[in-house]
């Protein structure tokens, strides 16, 4: 997996101060896309897990990371995304992940293979949707166009219902 980018810190990707990790590589290719340059696979550098996690565990001001793209949840990608979650995890057990995806949470579920499972259940908080720029929404916090969702994904799989956050 290549990487497109990696900000020690934000608070513009999710609540909290937060690294932000963009994955190369996307199969959407969302017009109006803000990070365009990431939907070729082959963009960036090559993804060096533990010098991120490094970088994540020498920062004591992170109380999560979100990851974007590109699309971290495309099937070239979700195997590298899933390994990487599980070993931050084990390094930072209350971290908070955040993951947005140009998939929803219905199609991911619907995928019903054991990697996308298993990836949703570590991350804690799924933007879904594809951007539509005809949606386009300056003033939505944490997403671009009104069709996304900020998800709690425990709550959506544990009560098998779409649960989004009132952010």
């Amino acid at each position: 997996m290549k990487m497109a980018g990696f900000y020690d810190e934000s608070i513009s990707n999710g609540l909290g101060w937060r690294a932000v990790l963009f994955v190369s590589g996307c199969p959407h290719h969302c017009p109006g896309c803000h990070n365009k340059q990431a939907q070729n696979f082959e963009y960036g550098t090559e993804f060096n897990k533990q010098e991120i996690i490094d970088r994540i565990k020498g920062n004591s001001i992170l109380k999560g990371i979100t990851i974007s793209g590109g699309e971290p949840l495309c099937k070239e990608n979700i195997p590298e995304v899933l390994d990487f979650i599980k070993d931050l995890r084990k390094e930072k057990p209350d971290f908070n992940v955040w993951c947005y995806s140009g998939y929803t949470i219905e199609e991911l579920m619907a995928r019903n293979d054991e990697t996308t499972n298993k990836c949703l259940e570590q991350i804690d908080v799924l933007v879904d949707g594809e951007y539509i720029e005809s949606q386009k929404e300056p003033n939505l916090k944490f997403r671009g166009s009104k069709n996304q969702r900020i998800i709690d994904v425990h709550k959506c799989m544990s009560e098998q219902k779409i649960v989004q956050l009132a952010i």
